[in-house]
């Protein structure tokens, strides 16, 4: 594992200031692996007492303030029981009627010699009035730190402190304050592994069993994770232990990696599944529909969402705004598309489109498309959970449904960027394809520029621009395939 003290040593420097404040991270990004090993230390150093609990079993839809604070309290307690030595525990709440958690921390910190370090987990677990109540508690309790008051909490969870008023149903009391913690002094977020991070977690494992990662699987580790932590370990895992079976002796190369990362997507682990879940929200589904189309959002309308799916970790911390690491980027269109690509007919298969040479016959298989497309296009952009990503949805459906078996589809998505730009591998063959939408007179021109420039980066001569037009043309008119020189390259231009 990585050191998880390396990755948020600013922590420290808020608990000398006797500071509360958030810290906030995706799922499986080492949270509470980071939160132990600090309360470790700082217990094993002597000059604070430091205690990580959860508060997630008090996330209970209609759950009452009074069983909350009795829930939270027991938590507390039963936390410290794993953590402390007898002398630095509070007192077993059970029969001592307690009013609230303010009460209880009040009388944990008097009792105690050493200031109090609380580590609040799964803090955004918490809803409605119960959630207000435990803020509105340790607002109150801190201008008594640090002798009547823990001296420094953090609250951790999926989001930024700024989001947990999303969690509050209309009509329950407010804060009234502009932000519910309002006296917390930073909110600081847990990142991904960077670049030499995930070298130093996989030389750990040449160290121990002599098995080397040669640095062209490292780098592509760290690429197709983005350093994610789960994403990192699962790779690594799937590479060592699934397909060597363990056997330290065997080589690893980048196409057993490249195996593993297709066995992951297709496995889709509890860790895919719940990001995905993530994807029926509809402010989730705004941004990754125009990331999806390369569209332009109205950054001050959906800035409050665009933060949320950060925090959630679906996209990157910089801009552009895209998936935050290839993997997502390939398994969230085919999780958005897989209601599509069950109702592609069955005969749709690979064999139909390869040649007697064992080539794959994109000419034909796009054509097979338009005809798909004017079939059912509009039966689904009608119904369809996705509609303004529907056009793009269903042809990385049909290629996908053809290319399973034989290749890849690498998919490169940006906000504002107006395309999709598409890379199909079938064997040793390669078809650049980019996708638009045609928007005004300008389209077909601008399309014609970028896939230029998405051949010049591929070292590919020949590519394919797919429009789709949503306007009331007929069919005769919209359904086209040409081909065309612009300067050294030939592009082929396929309306729909």
């Amino acid at each position: 594992m990585v050191n998880p003290l390396k990755r948020m040593q600013e922590v420290e420097q808020l608990i000398e200031e006797k500071l509360y404040f958030t810290l906030h991270a995706p799922r499986q990004t080492g949270k509470t692996t980071y939160l132990h090993a600090l309360a470790r230390k700082l217990n094993a150093e002597g000059k604070y007492i430091a205690l990580v609990v959860s508060f997630e079993r008090a996330g209970v839809a209609g759950m009452t303030l009074e069983t909350a604070n009795n829930t939270v309290m027991n938590a507390i307690f039963n936390s410290s029981t794993r953590q402390l030595e007898e002398t630095y525990r509070p007192i077993n709440p059970t029969g001592k009627n307690f009013p609230d958690l303010y009460n209880y921390l009040q009388t944990w910190s008097v009792g105690q010699e050493k200031p109090i370090v609380l580590f609040i987990d799964e803090i955004d677990a918490l809803m409605d009035d119960v959630l207000i109540s435990i803020l509105r508690q340790l607002r109150d309790g801190y201008q008594g730190r640090p002798k009547f008051f823990p001296s420094s909490v953090a609250l951790i969870g999926l989001r930024d402190v700024r989001e947990y008023k999303a969690k509050i149903r209309e009509g329950s009391a407010s804060l009234g304050t502009a932000s519910p913690f309002n006296i917390k002094s930073d909110s600081l977020l847990l990142k991904n592994f960077s670049r030499q991070e995930v070298h130093e977690l996989l030389e750990q494992h040449t160290t121990e069993t002599g098995q080397v990662f040669p640095t062209e699987v490292k780098e592509e580790i760290s690429r197709l994770s983005g350093g994610q932590p789960w994403l990192t370990n699962a790779l690594a895992r799937q590479v060592v232990s699934k397909i060597l079976g363990d056997d330290y002796s065997k080589a690893i190369t980048l196409d057993i990696l490249e195996e593993a990362k297709n066995q992951l997507i297709l496995r889709r682990d509890t860790h895919l599944d719940s990001l995905m879940d993530k994807l029926k929200e509809d402010r989730v589904k705004n941004i990754v529909q125009a990331i999806v189309n390369g569209d332009n959002i109205i950054s001050d309308v959906l800035d409050d969402d665009i933060m949320y799916v950060r925090d959630l970790g679906i996209v990157g911390q910089t801009d552009p705004l895209k998936f935050a690491n290839p993997i997502y980027a390939e398994i969230i269109p085919r999780i958005m598309a897989s209601a599509i690509q069950s109702t592609i007919p069955e005969e749709i298969q690979t064999q139909w489109f390869v040649k007697d040479d064992g080539s794959l016959d994109m000419e034909k298989l796009l054509k097979e498309f338009q005809e798909f497309y004017r079939r059912n296009s509009g039966a689904w952009l009608d119904r369809y959970e996705y509609k303004e990503s529907a056009h793009h949805l269903l042809l990385m459906a049909f290629l996908q449904r053809v290319i399973n078996s034989g290749g890849e589809i690498t998919r490169e998505m940006a906000l504002g960027n107006g395309r999709i730009d598409l890379l199909v591998k079938f064997k040793k063959q390669e078809f650049a394809l980019e996708l638009k939408i045609l928007r005004d007179k300008y389209t077909i021109e601008d399309g014609k520029k970028q896939l230029g420039r998405y051949l010049d980066r591929l070292g590919l001569k020949q590519g394919y621009l797919v429009i789709f037009d949503p306007g009331p043309a007929e069919w005769e008119e919209k359904l086209y395939y040409q081909e065309m020189a612009v300067g050294d390259k030939t592009i082929i231009m396929v309306g729909l």
